[in-house]
């Protein structure tokens, strides 16, 4: 029978969920991740391929916002939920959900598409361009002193439940979101699945605690984290795994890691995402046994080119012609006059000269300042077409902090 391309029906969910965790290789999902994934899907937003009765691929997106370069928050298509069945690969699937897909993030109005991916060779056939790394750590709190800054002690630290704690959590990570590149803004519900603590999902650790940061009766911080209790023959060598560690001045993100540092019978933490400036490791001074691993993390796409450039603010002032190759969505194909600086900025076609050549898929990875032109260039994707125009544009393109993916979707 021929497939079929249509939108999700809120009544079609569950066979739709299912497709999708089967596609992985899933476990069926607890009754309360499934209640919250419902919750959070956007029905308007998903869709999928029917091939007869059978759901045969799946797609969607949630709708965010992003913090960009300057610190504007820009509505992107949070790009989910992307599954074909083995028994359907190579029929042109995938590539006809992505079309589609991008299709309608234009129509909303939404210049930017993002996404994490399992597989990140599969995206950039699409224009999805690596823009973001994550930074994972696992530290020797052993042989590492605990962080400590001037007013540490003066901090107040206050064990909670993570439920009951979620509107104060959430009010702190509110703040820091127009701070990173990267960082999302994201709609009610989204707090909910940050404390999700499924015993089948605990890996050996015990259950969720978060404990917050207060100073002059303010919560300026919180941590969640859970310890894995773990017995060597020399005595105990407990593990505590950090979920979230956020707070809004550096003494008190300092104050955080001294108590996750000393919780007793343990000998290391492990945070598996922060940005790859943050501070930890200057806290303890000694990088090599933090056991630093990077990755990528997210993935953007611009969806309408000028749009996406005239949204975020550039570290110094450019004016720059781009060549810009998008066969995928060929609305984008061209020259782009980009003119901006840390006030603002402009991008319209034009028929002048161009500067510099590259894909849309360089585009995104430069987009939050996290990978430099320069290095795309070194690696044969960004080609200088008037001397110098390359340095300076990379310079622009640029961010004080590193972008940052705070949690996946």
């Amino acid at each position: 029978m021929a497939t079929e391309l249509r939108m999700l029906r809120d009544a079609e969910w569950d066979a739709w969920s299912d497709t999708l965790n089967r596609a992985f290789g899933e476990p069926p999902p607890s009754p309360e991740q499934r209640a919250l994934q419902r919750e959070l899907t956007e029905t308007g937003r998903s869709f999928g391929v029917w091939d007869g009765a059978d759901w045969v691929a799946t797609a969607g997106a949630f709708s965010f916002g992003l913090t960009v370069p300057g610190g504007a928050e820009v509505p992107v298509a949070g790009v989910t939920m992307v599954s074909v069945r083995p028994t359907h690969r190579r029929r042109g699937l995938l590539r006809a959900m992505m079309r589609h897909q991008l299709a309608d993030v234009r129509e909303r109005g939404e210049p930017l598409a993002v996404l994490t991916a399992s597989e990140p060779a599969i995206y950039g056939r699409f224009g999805y361009g690596a823009a973001a790394l994550d930074m994972q750590l696992t530290v020797d709190t052993v042989r590492l002193p605990a962080p400590e800054l001037p007013g540490t002690d003066e901090v107040r630290l206050r064990l909670v439940e993570p439920a009951a704690a979620l509107a104060e959590c959430e009010r702190v990570y509110a703040r820091l979101v127009p701070a990173r590149p990267g960082m999302l803004a994201r709609r009610p519900g989204w707090d909910r699945r940050a404390v999700l603590d499924l015993p089948g999902e605990r890996a050996g650790a015990g259950e969720l605690q978060c404990v917050l940061a207060e100073v002059d009766g303010e919560v300026r911080g919180y941590a969640r984290f859970a310890v894995k209790v773990v017995w060597e023959d020399a005595g105990p060598a407990g593990v505590v795994r950090v979920r979230h560690v956020e707070a809004l001045d550096p003494v008190v993100y300092a104050a955080l890691w001294r108590f996750l540092f000393g919780i007793d019978l343990t000998s290391s933490v492990s945070v598996r995402t922060r940005p790859v400036d943050d501070a930890l490791p200057h806290l303890v001074g000694d990088m090599r046994r933090c056991g630093l691993v990077l990755r990528e993390s997210l993935f953007v796409r611009p969806v309408e080119v000028g749009a996406a450039l005239a949204a975020r603010t550039y570290r110094t002032p450019v004016d720059v012609v781009l060549e810009v190759a998008d066969p995928f969505c060929p609305w984008n194909e061209g020259r782009w006059r980009l003119a901006g600086d840390g006030t603002g900025a402009v991008c319209a076609r034009t028929t002048d000269p161009a500067e510099l050549a590259l894909s849309v898929r360089e585009l995104g990875s430069a987009y939050l300042g996290g990978f430099s032109l320069v290095s795309l260039a070194a690696a044969g994707a960004v080609r200088e077409l008037r001397p110098g125009a390359l340095a300076a544009a990379s310079v622009a393109f640029g961010s004080d902090v590193a972008p940052w993916l705070p949690h996946g979707f």
